[in-house]
């Protein structure tokens, strides 16, 4: 049964016409932040508690500062723009200790959460929605302080404030890395950005925020006098970890420990560990997998990251890349569409990337298929490639870069991936391929596509 939704196919086309026509005159705006003026309302329903109280006037204190001009007194600490629990979480808790660790100081640090996602994206992710629920946050998201809402274009405010806190990513997007890195904490590979930052933690673990409640609560506890720490706050911290660890299935031991130092400074600090984490876990999974009613343009910037990628081309020294990832197949999306036909999945996608300024998109999808010989279920995967062409790049530059990342992907042994079935069917600088490598899908494609685009050179 094919579900319908309000985004058409008409509708997509004219995007895409608006944004060409528009970008004819006036140099193309990469990475923009898509639906802008889409700020958080005032809330329907006020949080209840310390941590909603503080998030909420630390958003007010902010803005109050920007209008003043006291940007630089602030540090953003910011995640990736993803936007999952793990970041989201990553990022609250660390500016909450930033703040209430120097609350006693002579100049006392002024520290803000910025999630990279727009304010209506949060609910793409049910369960940031259930664990911000469970920890008594006002409705719509009012507490939090994320792209759509900042007063101020990135570029130019990264100058201005004190400084960045990376979290859950290595390194910062092009449009802050005129800011100062102050510290990163991240459980992926080092890209060897800010060097100088204290602390500067990478370390293997389950979930980015077993490192950054680390960190608190040993520095907390070095206070001659420790600050309050709200149960909400320790719950979120609680819901991260075991979202990630699979309810610390899938868990290092330093998961392990800081979960049951949280645990015990928590309102459910009577439970078990492991039968919290577990009980956590299968409701955020659950929350997790209602996509249902989704429709293609939700699914495909719900999980986006992209960036400007420098390449040796004189021409074109950056392009503009970005990556989704879909947790259904290419055909139940397109069963997603108006029509549902080939046609209007492109059409969907072409009016996205074009409203965020991507010249190549990835689409990584996934999903699981009963084996028919033996009956058990195995995970596929898809890899969706289109190159548009723009104001930034013309046809030929197009036809170049989309045969170049193209032969990447294809001669990649790792990958041996597969023409999807309808490949025949596909229009210019489109393809499909499937491949079944289980593990670490965008982790796994986006260095040989970035590696790709950053050798091209036309």
């Amino acid at each position: 049964m094919r579900i319908s939704h309000t985004y058409t196919f008409a509708g997509a086309l004219a995007a895409v016409l608006a944004a060409t026509a528009a970008n004819a005159s006036a140099p193309q705006q990469v990475m923009t932040r898509p639906d802008a003026t889409l700020a958080a309302a005032k809330p329907k329903e006020t949080g209840i508690g310390h941590f909603s109280e503080w998030s909420r006037e630390n958003k007010r204190q902010f803005l109050i500062d920007w209008q003043n001009g006291r940007s630089s007194e602030w540090i953003f600490v910011q995640g990736n723009e993803g936007g999952d629990l793990d970041s989201m979480t990553s990022a609250l808790t660390w500016a909450y200790h930033l703040q209430h660790s120097t609350q006693n100081d002579s100049h006392p640090v002024k520290a803000i959460a910025l999630l990279q996602t727009p304010t209506d994206a949060l609910d793409l992710r049910p369960e940031n929605k259930l664990a911000l629920d469970n920890s008594k946050m006002s409705s719509g998201h009012s507490d939090l302080l994320t792209l759509d809402e900042l007063p101020e274009d990135p570029d130019t405010l990264a100058e201005a404030i004190k400084g960045i806190v990376l979290v859950d990513h290595p390194i910062p997007l092009r449009k802050w890395r005129k800011a100062p890195i102050l510290s990163i904490f991240d459980h992926h590979k080092d890209s060897g950005a800010g060097q100088d930052a204290k602390p500067r933690v990478f370390e293997k673990v389950a979930s980015c925020t077993t490192l950054v409640a680390r960190q608190m609560l040993d520095e907390l506890e070095k206070l001659p006098e420790e600050y309050h720490m709200p149960h909400e706050l320790l719950e979120l911290i609680l819901s991260a970890i075991a979202i990630d660890s699979g309810g610390l299935e899938k868990a290092t031991e330093e998961d392990r420990k800081v979960a049951d130092r949280v645990l015990k400074r928590s309102n459910w600090r009577e439970s078990e560990l492991y039968d919290k984490m577990d009980d956590l876990a299968k409701k955020l999974k659950d929350a997790k997998k209602d996509l249902d009613h989704l429709g293609l343009r939700d699914l495909l910037r719900r999980d986006w990251k992209g960036d400007l990628v420098d390449t040796p081309s004189p021409r074109t020294p950056t392009v503009s890349l970005g990556f989704s990832s879909i947790p259904y197949s290419m055909e139940q999306q397109i069963n997603k569409t108006e029509f549902g036909e080939l046609f209007d999945w492109f059409a969907v996608e072409a009016a996205w990337t074009a409203q965020v300024g991507a010249d190549i998109s990835v689409a990584l999808n996934k999903y699981k298929t009963r084996d028919p010989e033996t009956g058990k279920k195995r995970k596929i995967r898809e890899i969706v490639l289109c190159v548009r062409t723009d104001v930034r790049i013309n046809a030929a530059q197009a036809d170049s870069l989309f045969e170049t990342v193209r032969d990447a992907i294809e001669v990649d042994e790792t990958l041996d991936v597969k023409p999807w079935h309808r490949a025949g069917e596909l229009g210019t600088r489109q393809m499909v391929w499937t491949h079944t490598r289980v593990d670490q899908g965008r982790k796994l494609i986006r260095p040989i596509v970035e590696a790709a685009v950053e050798a091209w050179d036309m």
